[in-house]
């Protein structure tokens, strides 16, 4: 077994996983509540996609010895770093060009058995613009920053999913 394909089958691997999403998690509550920036919908969709891939680590450290769990697990990876990247690059199109034509909602649109914005306001409850830059870090915007960051899952994800899926 290459060194990769065993580093796949351990928990060490998943714990980065769950770690990373950890901090991103904390990182962003720390923005909005001791930096005091307001999320915008996009950004709280954002959140989401990060609890997803915490969701996927926490899977993958229960039994990485397993297939099935390793495989829904890297599942719920490719899902939720895919569609934080999709959101990511869509927020950062409207921070760009901004037009008077092209907005975000004001309120998530979670389905009415999950209204997450109502059950948890104070971490799904939007309170920004998605047009607004609150935030830069040598030049590069919030959004921007999430781009870099879900694509490094994906390119993660894309090393560890042959790994994964093969046999212990």
């Amino acid at each position: 077994m290459n060194p990769v394909t065993r580093f796949a089958h351990t928990r060490n691997a998943w714990l980065i996983l769950t770690l990373s999403a950890l901090a991103l998690e904390v990182a962003a509550l720390s923005f909005q509540y001791l930096m005091k920036l307001d999320p915008c919908v996009m950004c709280i969709y954002q959140r989401l996609a990060v609890f997803g891939l915490l969701g996927a680590g926490l899977m993958g450290l229960v039994a990485p010895g397993n297939l099935l769990c390793r495989c829904l697990a890297a599942l719920v990876w490719g899902i939720s770093a895919s569609w934080g990247l999709k959101i990511a690059l869509a927020l950062v199109a409207l921070q760009t060009d901004p037009s008077p034509f092209a907005t975000c909602a004001f309120l998530p649109e979670f389905p009415s058995w999950m209204p997450l914005h109502q059950w948890l306001p104070s971490v799904f409850m939007p309170t920004g613009m998605c047009t607004d830059i609150p935030w830069m870090f040598m030049g590069v915007t919030m959004a921007q920053w999430m781009v870099v960051a879900f694509s490094l899952y994906l390119i993660a994800l894309l090393i560890f999913i042959a790994p994964i899926m093969s046999k212990k």
